[in-house]
């Protein structure tokens, strides 16, 4: 009984290793790709803002989002991101301004201003994309965050390709890959596993 329990103590331990190393590769993998294409729109995943004023990881973001419309990709940019209690600013707004300073029209930005993580600001762009019947978007968020960005986009019915920024906090050091990658690697398993996202937003 005890040799079987061990064996099968033993294969549930590789299979989890292997789900694990699997989904750590996959993010990766995913953060190398630039699958840059002509679209319908640029999505911009949000990040902290200061009473208007993008952070460091949000601003790189929209920088890279900005070079994809300059180089005549998409006609449209979508920001999108809620807002904190107290805040003056959703995300959105604040990316949307962010652009309008360096020139992008106006009425060539759509600011999506709901959701405080991954999924909620997914399912919410779901439904402009929907109502505009778009057929593909360009996702621009951190590298490590491609993979679940991606796979929540097709879950609710959207089809995008991803654009990653290599610059910004978020790419700066081997330590903080290393640690996006570990932290992707969880959350996507966990939207996986729940169909939901255990997310907080970084800065």
């Amino acid at each position: 009984m005890t040799r079987w329990f061990l064996r099968g103590l033993g294969a549930v331990v590789l299979a989890a290793v292997l789900v694990v190393g699997g989904t750590a590769y996959a993010v990766w993998k995913q953060a190398r790709a630039d699958e840059r294409a002509p679209a319908e729109a640029i999505l911009v995943l949000g990040s902290a803002q200061y009473d208007g004023v993008p952070s460091p990881v949000f601003e790189a973001r929209l920088d890279h989002a900005l070079d994809l419309f300059e180089e005549g990709l998409a006609p449209t940019i979508v920001t999108v991101g809620g807002k904190q209690d107290g805040d003056r600013f959703t995300e959105a707004e604040a990316g949307s301004l962010w652009l309008q300073d360096l020139g992008v029209p106006a009425d060539q930005i759509i600011a999506v201003g709901s959701g405080t993580d991954t999924l909620n600001s997914m399912q919410a762009v779901a439904e402009v994309y929907a109502e505009r019947e778009w057929s593909r978007l360009i996702i621009v968020t951190d590298p490590w965050h491609e993979l679940r960005t991606n796979r929540i986009a097709a879950d609710l019915g959207m089809t995008t390709v991803s654009s990653p920024t290599r610059q910004g906090p978020a790419v700066f050091t081997r330590e903080t890959q290393l640690r996006s990658i570990v932290r992707e690697t969880g959350a996507y398993l966990y939207y996986r596993l729940t169909g939901s996202t255990p997310e907080s937003r970084i800065g």
